[in-house]
């Protein structure tokens, strides 16, 4: 048999290292929307297939009912944003969110907005900046939009854009966005 106070310090030191690769984990902020079909029951099926990517995700806001932005629509959004953890780099976190929207459905056919089942985008990875012709981060939009604003105050307020150097509160504070946003779920 172990003696107790051995057995609680291996299980301190295996605990320790079954946490120490999460803090060397990427950091990314994603907002996870859409109009068509089950909204609700999409937001949740790409959560679940993000997981099942190996993606954790640590922190999630209320669901908000909003009115589409940047689009004539009579359908309104279901928009939710979260806060995960990834040994993904940017690229790769952004080519398995499209693998995701895919598999539920969504069809890229234009660069307009329009309406979908589901929109995965990538608001903050890191602190980092990055501007190539794949990807911009943060989100060039996320300042201008409440539907995105608002869920991000409720689980990062103080979060400061590194581009703008401004917590999301005061962006939200700024913008005039006039779309309706309203708790969900």
């Amino acid at each position: 048999t172990c003696a107790l106070p051995i057995c609680f310090n291996l299980y301190k030191f295996i605990s320790k290292l079954l946490i120490l690769p999460i803090k060397f984990m990427n950091e990314a902020f994603l907002a996870l929307g859409g109009n068509l079909g089950d909204r609700s029951a999409n937001i949740n099926a790409a959560k679940n297939e993000l997981k099942s990517h190996s993606i954790i995700i640590n922190r999630q806001s209320s669901i908000y009912e909003t009115e589409p932005w940047g689009m004539n629509s009579s359908l309104k959004f279901l928009n939710q944003c979260i806060y995960i953890k990834t040994f993904y780099s940017a690229s790769e976190l952004l080519s398995t969110c499209l693998e995701v929207e895919k598999k539920l459905g969504r069809q890229r056919k234009t660069s307009e907005y329009m309406e979908r089942s589901i929109d995965i985008d990538i608001l903050f990875f890191n602190h980092e900046i990055i501007f190539d012709k794949n990807i911009e981060i943060p989100h060039p939009r996320l300042h201008l939009r409440k539907f995105v604003l608002i869920p991000l105050v409720e689980i990062e307020p103080e979060l400061q854009h590194p581009v703008f150097k401004k917590s999301i509160r005061e962006l939200l504070e700024d913008c005039n966005d006039n779309c309706g946003v309203a708790r969900f779920l």
